[in-house]
């Protein structure tokens, strides 16, 4: 049987103590990781860490992920500060079911809503000026 191994780059570049491009995806035996762990300004990995953090969990500024944590996210599940996702949470929260100060998706909740169902003029005012698509 094969073993599988992953793929690990990391740029001699650095920015502060990050380097400005870490890939680390699969398994890694010889580390004994089964998973790769991406940390760089920009990380892009089975887990990412960093400015910009693309992976199945990615945590940064901008972090875009299956689950992303971050100032801005996007992802299956995303919790930011501006949270864009199928389940989103944030201050401002866009998505399928969407939890925030301003909420706007099919299914929304928060002090300002945007939804199928309830149309509050701030979250409306807010969401229309950036996704003037969204405007009835």
């Amino acid at each position: 049987m094969t073993q599988l191994t992953g793929f690990r780059k990391t740029s001699s570049l650095r920015i502060g103590n990050l380097p400005l491009l870490s890939i680390a995806m699969g398994p890694d035996p010889a580390k004994g990781e089964i998973r790769g762990h991406a940390k760089g300004v920009i990380a892009i990995g089975d887990m990412a860490t960093g400015w910009v953090a693309i992976g199945g969990l990615a945590r940064g500024g901008v972090a875009l992920g299956g689950l992303s944590f971050g100032v801005v996210g996007f992802g299956g599940l995303s919790i930011a500060a501006l949270a864009f996702g199928g389940l989103s949470i944030g201050i401002v929260a866009l998505g399928g079911a969407a939890v925030g100060y301003y909420a706007c998706g099919g299914a929304a909740f928060g002090p300002y809503v945007m939804s199928a169902t309830t149309q509050d003029p701030e979250a409306v005012e807010l969401f229309g000026r950036f996704l003037p698509w969204l405007r009835r």
